[in-house]
């Protein structure tokens, strides 16, 4: 279900196109800005007309959520350090079904894998960019997002990934 209302974001001027969506995970809500996504957040919390990124966002995770999308093919705009948007572009890159560690990010981009876990849990756009598929060597590690480690075990079984941690 798609709600659509006039909530004024704070700190901006007018309204910033946002839409939500109920899944499985509990509501999400897309945020869009000079057309790209920019944000998703575990609230209920949609402003503004519902903009063609945000349609093509809430189509396509309402596909991953029904099994029948394996990649999501977004205008995504990811805020922060050159660190955070590196990170970003390699958790995208990991195709569904499959998990990379800290630690095999961490060599890919040459910085530490402390690092990597602060970048995971600074994603913005979760889901869509999915962090969830980024474990520790020998455990699952951790998950910022709504439900911690249950939604990322959730979303692991979702996309039938890591079958031998949990």
């Amino acid at each position: 279900m798609i709600r659509v209302a006039g909530i004024r974001d704070r700190g901006q001027i007018g309204v910033m196109p946002s839409a939500s969506l109920d899944t499985p995970i509990g509501p999400l809500t897309v945020d869009a800005r000079e057309g790209r996504i920019f944000r998703v957040r575990w609230v209920d919390e949609p402003s503004g007309d519902v903009t063609p990124e945000l349609q093509a966002a809430l189509e396509q995770l309402r596909q991953y959520f029904d099994g029948t999308l394996e990649a999501f093919d977004l205008p995504l705009q990811v805020d922060g350090s050159d660190l955070q948007r590196a990170v970003c572009d390699a958790m995208y890159a990991i195709p569904l079904g499959e998990t990379r560690t800290y630690g095999d990010l961490a060599g890919e981009l040459g910085v530490p894998a402390q690092a990597i876990g602060g970048a995971c849990g600074g994603n913005p756009i979760p889901v869509i960019i999915p962090c969830h598929r980024v474990l520790g060597a020998t455990t699952l590690g951790g998950f910022s997002g709504m439900g911690g480690v249950e939604t990322k075990v959730w979303l692991l079984k979702h996309e039938k990934a890591a079958g031998l941690l949990i």
